[in-house]
This record gives structure tokens, C-alpha cells and sequence, in this order.
């Protein structure tokens, strides 16, 4: 049993287990000791693959999660809740409701009645094109001045609000509770996110080949072609995170997790040829119209928040979170 465990309360649900932070994070609790129950739903692809090599004490679809929780819930210390339709571009927004909003407030409200200390995923995408900054604010008038560019980020926001008006209130809250603002999230365990997995994931085959690589031209004339920028972490780091909350049971917020350094797909495309041993090639062609007005030119985490609540280790550099993510991984055609 992990040392952070209360008294009978060995085990951690991760919802969203078998995906690409959510089996990062079930594969560094399960090493921790902590009994791990991953809610997922898996296919007939290969995400599976995710979590093979996990000892985990049981698997359960998320339909289930209501039910499973209520047999189970004396036993549970924490919900790591990373389940959520993650693509900026779902259009239905129905069931972006049902998966994103529904599902999220339902374990917020059951970790609260059962004394079981609950952290979320939020989303940068939550800051919109970003010219409000990218505080993580928990005033409420900052939280509605935000402006989302997609249903993805809405979702994320809707359930920032209401949690934080119940906090507020004074109305019934979990123990512990922390919706994290991942940014740009990139490393292993991400194949399965097909168009939607990292710039790194996609590009390193070409890369490695040594042929030139495609990034999108630029379209505001206050970046150059390839000068986008993104606040690039490692999924490691927020693995980090988390367990640093888990370990520091008093502290509770919305939170940015990021390097709180914004670099350029340029940057990120010539560590991926580095890493790899070849001399950079890049190429640009024109961002499709389709996504041009919801397109973020920059982000970058505002981390003080975090660091203020007594968060003090090292964010990889963008540079050695690829080097590693390709060595590690990549370059051993160990594709996940």
C-alpha cells in the first residue's frame, strides 16, 4: 500500500486509463504501490497495448464507474479523472456534453458524498486564442471572461465554473480536488490518438529518414512560418504533478500545468532531426481555412500558481523531452 494511503484506502481510479496521459499515470501509481483500476473503453485497436505491462487490480468500462464506485468507494483514496473526448475538432457537441461535462460533474459530485479526494483534466484550450493571458485564475468574473475557440474547450471551462462555484458556495466538495490546464502534452503512449497525437509522434518517421518534414506556414504576419509557438510538456511532468498532489493532500486549485516556456514548431521540429541524427529539413505549406480562425499562434503556461502551492521540480526542456521520447522510445520502434 502506498504511504499516502488513508486507513483502508489503497486504491486509485483512472478514468480514460488506457489513454495517452491517463496510462502514463496508471503506470506510475500501480510502480508506487497504489492499487489501480482503469475505466476505459479499448476497441478493436491496439490501445490495449497501453496499458499490457501494468499490474492493475481491475478494468471496468466507464458506463460502469457509477456502479463499480458504489461497491467499491471505502476503498478508493483518489479518482484520477483524465476520460474525456479530447479532440478540438468533435463536432458533436452532444456527446462532448455527455463524455466532457456529464461524466466530470457526476464523480465531482460522488467524490464529494464519499470522501474521495478528486483530480481532472482542464485544458489550456480553455484560455481561447489566448490574448486574456493564460493565468489560472479561480476568480469567477476571470473564468467567465474566457473565450474558447472550440466545444472541446467550452466543456472544459463549463466544468471549471461550476466547480468553482460550488467550492464558493460552500457546497459539499471532495477532500482534495485539482483541475489541471494541461498544455501541449507529448511522449509515449500517444499512438492511438491518430491526427490529434503530437507534432513529435507524427514527424519523427520522416525525420529519421532524413527527409524534409511539413509544418504549417504561418498566417499572421507576427509569426514567421514555423514560429508558432506552444508551451511543449512532457507527459512525465504531469505524471509528476499528480503525484506530487497526491502526496500533498491539502493543497487544492485550478492549476497550469506546463514548462511556462512557449517554443516554435520550428524549434520542436529541429530536435526531433537532432535526436534522431540528421540535419534539419523543414517545409511549409498553407494551414487549411477549416481551422484558421480557431488556430493559437501562442501559448504558454503562467506556472507561479503551481510553484506558490509547493510544486519545486524541473519541467524537461523541450530539447531533452524529445531526445528522450526518441531514444527511449521512438528510435527503439516502440511506437505507443
Amino acid at each position: 500500500m502506498s504511504a499516502n494511503a488513508r486507513d483502508g484506502r489503497d486504491t486509485i481510479l483512472v478514468t480514460g486509463g488506457a489513454g495517452f496521459i491517463g496510462s502514463n499515470m496508471a503506470r506510475a501509481l500501480a510502480a508506487e504501490g497504489w492499487r489501480v483500476v482503469v475505466a476505459d473503453w479499448f476497441g478493436t485497436g491496439r490501445k490495449w497495448l497501453n496499458v499490457a505491462d501494468i499490474l492493475l487490480d481491475d478494468v471496468i468500462r466507464p458506463e460502469a464507474i457509477l456502479g463499480w464506485l458504489g461497491e467499491n468507494h471505502r476503498r478508493v483514496e483518489a479518482i484520477v479523472h483524465m476520460g474525456a473526448i479530447s479532440a478540438t475538432t468533435e463536432q458533436d457537441v452532444d456527446l462532448i456534453l455527455e463524455r466532457n461535462i456529464r461524466a466530470t460533474l457526476d464523480l465531482w459530485a460522488l467524490s464529494a458524498a464519499r470522501d474521495i479526494r478528486f483530480i481532472y483534466a482542464s485544458s489550456a484550450a480553455t484560455y481561447g486564442d489566448g490574448k486574456g493571458g493564460f493565468v489560472d485564475s479561480e476568480d469567477p468574473a476571470d473564468l467567465a471572461s474566457l473565450r474558447p475557440l472550440n466545444a472541446y474547450g467550452w466543456s472544459k471551462l463549463a466544468v471549471d465554473r461550476k466547480i468553482i462555484a460550488d467550492v464558493r458556495a460552500g457546497r459539499a466538495a471532495p477532500p482534495q480536488w485539482a483541475g489541471l490546464k494541461f498544455f501541449n502534452v507529448y511522449g509515449p503512449f500517444e499512438a492511438h490518438k491518430d491526427d490529434m497525437r503530437s507534432v513529435i509522434h507524427k514527424i519523427y518517421p520522416t525525420a529519421a529518414a532524413g527527409e524534409a518534414v511539413t509544418l504549417f506556414r504561418s498566417h499572421d504576419p507576427n509569426y514567421e512560418d514555423g514560429g508558432q509557438l506552444r508551451d511543449f510538456v512532457h507527459v512525465a511532468d504531469c505524471v509528476d504533478v499528480v503525484r506530487w498532489l497526491i502526496t500533498s493532500p491539502s493543497v487544492s486549485g485550478i492549476f497550469n500545468v506546463g514548462t511556462g516556456k512557449a517554443r516554435s514548431f520550428a524549434d520542436l521540429a529541429r530536435a526531433v532531426f537532432t535526436a534522431s541524427g540528421r540535419e534539419p529539413r523543414i517545409d511549409y505549406v498553407d494551414m487549411p481555412e477549416r481551422i484558421r480562425n480557431a488556430y493559437q499562434y501562442f501559448t504558454e503556461a503562467d506556472v507561479s500558481k503551481l510553484r506558490r502551492a509547493g510544486y519545486n521540480a524541473d519541467f524537461r526542456s523541450l530539447e531533452d523531452g524529445i531526445r528522450s521520447y526518441v531514444g527511449d522510445y521512438l528510435a527503439k520502434g516502440i511506437a505507443l
